[in-house]
């Protein structure tokens, strides 16, 4: 799956019998039905893995990423938090969450659970999701934040902001 060999893994998938059942095997039906597009099939199989574990989290967040790819934010927002509400150190979900809301343009970091590097780097993801959607002035706002509240360097952030400036002459 890590290397996009989806019928490769369909494949595999095949040879467990239908009788095992566990949250994981869900999990990666869902994947597959979601690297063919099959939406409704994987939100059945995401709402079922969910029901067979007590830590939901990758499920939450693999079910997220799958709404965010459909372009359906509000539900991508929704299942991020719900992947946080069960593990608040997955900082995957943290990121996939400004993601979601940077998508929706809303640029107000999210409250959740994060250390000064963390909430450095989601300001800076967040920045890339203003400038893609053409809020360049947030997002250079964005990567100054990000680069004023990183205890060190920041070089991503400064390459980022430098290359934006250099490319509006500002």
């Amino acid at each position: 799956m890590r290397s996009n060999q989806w019928d490769a893994a369909a494949a595999t998938l095949n040879t467990v019998p239908p009788t095992y059942e566990t949250f994981k095997r869900y999990r990666l039906e869902a994947m597959v039905a979601d690297s063919k597009q099959q939406w409704a099939k994987a939100d059945s199989f995401y709402e079922t893995a969910v029901g067979l574990t007590t830590r939901p989290a990758t499920v939450y967040n693999n079910w997220g990423f799958s709404k965010l790819t459909r372009g359906d934010y509000p539900a991508a927002e929704r299942m991020f938090a719900d992947a946080l509400r069960f593990n608040s150190n997955l900082f995957t979900a943290k990121n996939n969450l400004v993601l979601a809301r940077g998508a929706q343009r809303n640029y107000t970091m999210p409250v959740v659970p994060m250390t000064q590097i963390e909430r450095a780097q989601l300001m800076h993801t967040m920045a890339l999701a203003a400038i893609k959607q053409n809020d360049v002035i947030i997002g250079k706002s964005l990567l100054n934040d990000a680069i004023n509240t990183h205890p060190q360097y920041f070089e991503a952030a400064v390459r980022a902001l430098d290359a934006l400036e250099n490319n509006n002459g500002t």
